[in-house]
């Protein structure tokens, strides 16, 4: 769910799954398709929020940072406990006071309101998925490297869909001072040796079904 250019399911496809893969947007549908192994995949344009599959279709389901930009949170969670009917795996940011006090001094909230990082407190998660699925929840630190906070921003810019979606919203000004603001706190985190190691906290999220 919310397969984007699809490196998930092209994973899961490698291993040996059929896969389905599912996105709202054309344009990442298409980039997927475009890639190789991708005609072992059926991916399709469609709404996280409202599936058009049967229930208890698939044995896996899995988003990894995408359905969390839902904007219907009880809906999302309940397509995904809707047409699984064994395991559940999710990748979640967590919430990020830091990133969160950046965005905000260019008014920046979560896209549209959407709140996503609700998604990344345990007690949330087992409000909207517990009484489908029991729950596994593990922590971790994905460390974003790069030579430069520039280079950073650069891998966000180009391979996220989100952050790409936000940038489409400020002007030309906006995104210049949100830009150097994003590349100083990236610079923040120099590690010895050169470059820099931008953390990111998130959640594995493991589910079987009740």
């Amino acid at each position: 769910m919310a397969t984007g250019t699809g490196e998930v399911a092209l994973r899961a496809a490698r291993g040996g799954a059929d896969v389905v893969g599912i996105d709202i947007a054309p344009a990442m549908i298409e980039a997927a398709r475009a890639k190789p192994g991708s005609d072992r995949i059926s991916f399709e344009v469609g709404d996280a929020q409202a599936l058009p599959y049967e229930d208890a279709s698939f044995d896996v389901v899995s988003s990894v940072f995408g359905v969390i930009f839902a904007p219907d949170h009880r809906a999302t969670a309940d397509e995904l406990a809707r047409v699984g009917r064994g395991r559940l795996g999710l990748a979640v940011w967590r919430p990020d006071p830091e990133m969160a006090e950046l965005y905000g001094r260019f008014d920046l909230d979560a896209p549209e309101g959407r709140e996503p990082f609700k998604w990344g407190r345990n007690e949330y998660l087992e409000e909207l998925l517990g009484a489908s699925y029991e729950l596994t929840i593990e922590p971790g630190t994905w460390l974003i490297e790069g030579a430069s906070g520039e280079e950073v921003w650069e891998f966000w810019s180009r391979s996220a869909p989100p952050f790409k979606a936000l940038l489409a919203t400020l002007d030309e000004t906006r995104r210049d001072a949100f830009h150097d603001a994003y590349v100083e706190h990236c610079e923040r985190f120099r590690v010895e040796g050169g470059g820099v190691a931008v953390p990111r906290h998130y959640l594995l999220v493991l589910g079987s079904r009740r």
